[in-house]
């Protein structure tokens, strides 16, 4: 493996990839501030304009496994820079559309850069050196975060004062850059042969095909009616989709993924728990927004602006990536679950501390920082415990499905609360807002779900040996299970 010999040096490949992770999950957040004008600005239903954000979801979730497997196979480096491409491309196609349809096909272009996080985390552990791997994880990770909250200001401060089209011109040159620094920046680890492998197409298009309607039906299942049967026919032809996939990935010599290795108890509980962070993650950043941009009238909205909505956010994200360190110190001294478990807890007391700072921004300040804080423990974490229990040609297909787990939960988030927000509402001259109890069940359900979290990550099975190279002392047992894996040195980089 090829390291990077100088600190500097290494410092540099840390911000390129935790710049183009924030960049790809810009691309997720960028028209939220627009919903409301997209289907006048593009002469379409609001129905119709609701697939601009929802393609994202769908063609990140798809590519980001694929991502991982190719770049397992040919080199990460070389994939990230290929992603950079569709994100380009996409971009203009958005800035250059008047109408729907190709404004959705820009929009599915941009979504594929999604697949850049997980496998920048990937890359780090061929390019970083162990001492600074932990911390690397969770700036990186973080990046998501940071480019979710650092989005919504952004694409809000331009909405209201200048053309909407500026803001894909923007991303498309964020996007050149990207290309640029890791091309320039990022060394080139390429695999061994003996790891390549064969790429599943199969694999791929049955994942991407159950995917779709898994996350098709749950997000627009409450547009639809979730006993329509074009929803219920999703759900089982999901479900279906994936027996069969499942089926062929444990018979096929080179699978997409392995999944004896998602089966591994530690991989499988860290999925589980991903799914219930992202579900977390996501639903406080539909609910706080609410609350600051309902009227005062109402009694209990904060009747902010869309710019100073987003400035009220923007804090979070901030938070998140200032906060990394102290996970990855927290990881480094008691293992990654723990870090995992502390950063669900931390969540369930954003979501608690609501319920008695509805009424202020201050304090609606503290639970996104608080929330923030917890999504960026757990986010750093996540990726050490399956970085930690699969083999290393394994490591970017594996990372991939686990950001896919967090996808899951994401979607599954925006179904629930959309469907609690629709249901507890309340007549505002005609006009009916989400009900302060309607929001007060949402983060009560945002609580819940973040201290299930918690309990899953501390149920985490994982093994620990004695060191002989700490004097009997037990290693580190959240990565013990790298030892399957010969060539792994996670948990001799992180012990």
């Amino acid at each position: 493996m090829k390291r990077i010999p100088s600190a500097a040096h290494e410092g540099r490949v840390v911000a390129v990839l935790a710049y183009a992770g924030i960049v790809a999950a810009i691309m997720q957040t960028l028209v939220v501030p627009l919903i409301a004008q997209l289907p006048t600005m593009l002469g379409t239903t609001a129905s119709n304009a609701s697939w601009i954000i929802t393609i994202t979801m769908l063609t990140g979730a798809v590519a980001t496994p694929v991502a991982g497997k190719l770049g397992d196979m040919y080199g990460k480096r070389s994939v990230i820079l290929i992603l950079t491409a569709p994100m380009v491309v996409g971009s203009a196609v958005c800035a250059l559309s008047s109408s729907v349809v190709p404004m959705v096909v820009g929009r599915g272009l941009q979504g594929l850069g999604i697949g850049i996080v997980p496998l920048g985390i990937s890359l780090l552990k061929d390019v970083v050196p162990p001492r600074r791997l932990h911390s690397s994880i969770a700036l990186m990770s973080a990046s998501m975060g940071v480019g979710g909250a650092l989005g919504l200001p952004f694409a809000a401060a331009v909405a209201e004062n200048a053309d909407w089209r500026v803001l894909f011109w923007v991303t498309a040159g964020m996007s050149v850059l990207i290309a640029v620094l890791v091309a320039t920046l990022i060394p080139a680890v390429r695999p061994d042969a003996e790891e390549r492998g064969r790429f599943d197409l199969l694999g791929a298009l049955g994942l991407g095909a159950a995917l779709v309607c898994l996350l098709l039906a749950v997000s627009k299942g409450s547009d639809w009616g979730w006993s329509s049967g074009t929803v219920l026919g999703l759900f089982v032809a999901a479900v279906v989709i994936l027996l069969v996939w499942g089926w062929w990935e444990l018979r096929t010599p080179h699978p997409l993924v392995d999944l004896r290795v998602t089966a591994r108890p530690q991989v499988l509980w860290t999925n589980a728990a991903s799914i219930l962070v992202g579900f977390a993650m996501y639903a406080q950043s539909l609910v706080i927004p609410q609350i600051l941009q309902l009227p005062t009238r109402t009694g209990y909205g904060l009747g902010q602006s869309m710019v100073a909505m987003g400035l009220w956010m923007a804090p979070a994200g901030v938070f998140m990536m200032a906060f990394s360190p102290v996970g990855a110190k927290i990881t480094a001294r008691f293992g990654a679950k723990v870090t995992l478990a502390l950063g669900g807890l931390t969540i369930a007391i954003g979501y608690g501390s609501a319920q008695a700072l509805l009424g202020s921004t201050w304090g609606l300040l503290v639970v996104t920082i608080l929330c923030a804080a917890g999504v960026g423990l757990a986010y750093g974490a996540m990726p050490a415990l399956i970085m930690g229990a699969v083999p290393h040609h394994e490591l970017g297909a594996a990372n991939g499905f686990n950001s896919v787990m967090r996808s899951v939960g994401s979607a599954i988030a925006a179904a629930v609360m959309g469907v609690v927000l629709a249901q507890m509402t309340t007549d505002f001259g005609g006009h009916p807002l989400p009900s302060l109890s309607g929001l007060r069940v949402a983060l009560l359900i945002g609580t819940g779900v973040a201290v299930a979290a918690a309990v899953i990550a501390a149920l985490i099975p994982v093994r620990g040996e004695t060191s002989p190279r700490r004097g009997g002392k037990a290693a580190d047992p959240s990565r013990r299970d790298a030892s399957d894996d010969p060539g792994s040195e996670v948990a001799r980089a992180l012990a």
